[in-house]
């Protein structure tokens, strides 16, 4: 059940930068198989939106890697980079129109130990970067075309009724080989 406001298709189908800069602050929650909850508040996202984008995956259009950008908002879009991390996007926009947002950090709420447990350190930094978050979360490829405003939906995001926290916009981390403009564009959100 879920605790706040669960957002639903009308958030995530808005332009891809005005639902990149309303997730922060939102709240991130995975229900586990026994019921307890993990849970953290969004404090990193980066934005790839179109087939222009060079930095984007759904640059040369779809794929079978990439077909649930393609698809409605408010699904996950979970891929594997490096052949060992996994990354949470949520794809946004239009049916048909490549987006997503890619969450890149979370400040964890409930479920720290867990999540502790999963990182393999009793660090602070249990969730800041997207390999730790997917690790911390438990998120892999069984995760990917989700839909997240399914009542039912064991992942999905909150809205807890707070204005978005102030945040600094850069370029987006991760993208060395792409070229101008993209690989400057300041797509990256993070609160401050």
């Amino acid at each position: 059940m879920d605790r706040f406001s669960r957002l639903d298709y009308s958030f995530y189908s808005q332009p891809t930068l005005i639902v990149a800069e309303s997730l922060l602050g939102k709240q991130l929650v995975k229900t586990e198989e026994d019921g307890s909850i993990l849970s953290g508040l969004i404090t990193e996202v980066e934005s790839y939106i179109g087939t222009e984008d060079l930095a984007c995956h759904a640059r040369n259009g779809p794929t079978k890697r990439n077909q649930v950008m393609f698809g409605p908002a408010g699904r996950s879009y979970v891929y594997l980079t490096y052949g060992i991390h996994w990354m949470l996007n949520i794809v946004t926009e239009n049916n048909g129109f490549p987006a997503a947002v890619l969450i890149r950090g979370v400040n964890p709420v409930d479920g720290i130990p867990v999540m502790k447990k999963r990182r393999g350190s009793n660090s602070k930094e249990l969730s800041d970067g997207p390999a730790k978050l997917t690790q911390a979360f438990g998120i892999n490829r069984d995760w990917n075309n989700i839909n997240l405003c399914n009542p039912k939906s064991d992942i999905y995001l909150n809205d807890l009724g707070h204005r978005t926290p102030p945040f600094a916009k850069s370029p987006r981390i991760g993208i060395d080989r792409t070229p101008e403009p993209w690989l400057s564009i300041p797509w990256n959100f993070k609160t401050i």
